[in-house]
């Protein structure tokens, strides 16, 4: 049986790659997303699984909370769990509960089925890159180029090759952020009906994610220009009458419950406590998060460093570094161009990715963890390094998009579906560990 989930799952993928894609494009792409597909499975079994590179912990964590699920559906029926009924799912219950139901299928522990729907979710997350590239502006060369480009990223990959919950998360961040910026060029009521269930889904993910995708999908609702400020405000006082009528009310909101989350990622336990792993950072702060803020962002964005120590697993990822380091490096000229030819667009995506980088810097306390937490940040980043690479102009691009990749159809598809010490430090660092 589960061969056969492989197997489905890489029929699903032929059906995704060719319902998204249009159909010259798709011939070519459904060669590289496949062999990305076969390479994460390769991936797990030959060095995930094999232990090569002792590397994981998640992964096995969630496979272990998906036999929980099993064993209380065989007493209480099918039913999707939640930390109500299991405390130690706390805010992964999707990924937990589809692996269970994976598992269910198979009779017991299915890792191979389980990585095989990963992958199918990170394939097709490169499919919507494709789209999203194309909705902002890019090429089709250039949109090719990054969807070949995120299919085979190091860190992607690793952590889409087995039971992580970061396949997940990537998706559903990209997805809500397209529909976002499709909204922008033509606002439509359908994909805010598609929002629902995936801000759902991602909530039961990675809860602050919700809030971080916030602000772009409000500039989203705009579909008219001019009636931004007026839709922004008439938005937010919605939002903000009921707190301020009924105060008492905000102690069982999904507000309070990202201000809490915050606060515990901040506190001075939880980073010393990271940081206590084998790729910890402990920064000069007095335990104020805030503090050492241009050191912690360094870190946040550009680690592992060149010059750093460490573990198998921290040396390759510098492979991966230095591909992110050309990304923003192109990045700062695709964003210079799209301030002059499409402001909207570019300020969808730095209303994510700068908040997201400035809370990611406030918990900054350990490389691995970061370097996991910043993939999509990587993904919208990449983004603009697209729009760098086009060379078709602006006017021939519109021209060129047809019904394919235009507007008007860009949001369906979009929808669619380290151990070591460092040598040097920046300032405002104590130790390293």
């Amino acid at each position: 049986m589960e061969y056969m989930i492989v197997a489905a799952a890489a029929v699903a993928l032929v059906f995704i790659v060719q319902t998204a894609l249009d159909a010259q494009v798709a011939r070519r792409a459904l060669g590289v997303l496949m062999l990305a597909f076969v390479v994460r499975l390769l991936v797990h079994v030959l060095v995930m699984r094999s232990n090569s590179i002792a590397y994981g912990g998640d992964n096995f964590v969630y496979e272990g909370r998906a036999l929980e699920i099993v064993a209380y559906w065989k007493h209480e029926g099918f039913t999707f769990v939640t930390s109500d009924q299991i405390d130690s799912l706390h805010s992964v219950a999707v990924p937990c509960n589809v692996f269970a139901a994976i598992m269910y299928l198979c009779g017991g522990p299915a890792p191979l089925a389980c990585t095989a729907f990963v992958a199918l979710i990170a394939c097709g997350l490169c499919a919507v890159m494709y789209r999203f590239a194309r909705l902002i502006g890019a090429d089709e060369r250039a949109a090719f180029r990054l969807m070949t480009l995120m299919a085979f990223m190091p860190a992607f990959m690793l952590h889409t090759s087995d039971t992580f919950k970061d396949g997940f998360n990537a998706f559903l961040v990209i997805a809500c952020l397209g529909l976002a910026a499709s909204n922008v060029q033509r606002f439509d009521m359908r994909k805010l009906l598609l929002l629902g269930p995936l801000l759902w889904t991602l909530w039961n993910v990675r809860p602050y994610m919700v809030f971080m995708c916030a602000i772009p999908l409000i500039l989203g609702l705009a579909g008219l220009k001019r009636a931004f400020p007026l839709c922004v405000l008439a938005i937010l006082a919605t939002l903000l009458v009921p707190v301020l009528i009924f105060p008492d009310m905000t102690e069982s909101t999904p507000l309070v419950m990202m201000q809490e989350q915050l606060e515990r990622g901040q506190s001075e336990i939880v980073r010393h406590s990271n940081a206590a792993g084998g790729s910890g950072i402990v920064f000069d702060d007095g335990g104020n998060p805030w503090s050492a803020f241009l050191p912690k962002l360094v870190y946040t964005l550009l680690s592992p460093f060149p010059w750093m120590d460490g573990s198998l697993v921290l040396q390759l990822a510098k492979t991966e570094t230095v591909l992110w380091y050309y990304l923003l490096w192109c990045a700062v000229s695709g964003a210079r161009r799209m301030w002059g030819e499409n402001r909207r667009m570019l300020l969808i995506l730095l209303l994510f990715a700068v908040p997201c980088t400035i809370m990611y810097t406030t918990t900054m306390s350990n490389i691995g963890l970061i370097f996991r937490q910043r993939i999509p940040i990587v993904m919208v980043v990449s983004l603009l390094s697209a729009v760098a690479w086009t060379r078709v102009p602006q006017e021939r691009r519109q021209f060129m998009s047809g019904a394919g990749t235009g507007p008007d159809t860009a949001g369906s598809a979009v929808s669619a579906h380290p151990s070591g010490t460092a040598g040097r430090a920046p300032a405002g660092i104590t130790r390293a560990r």
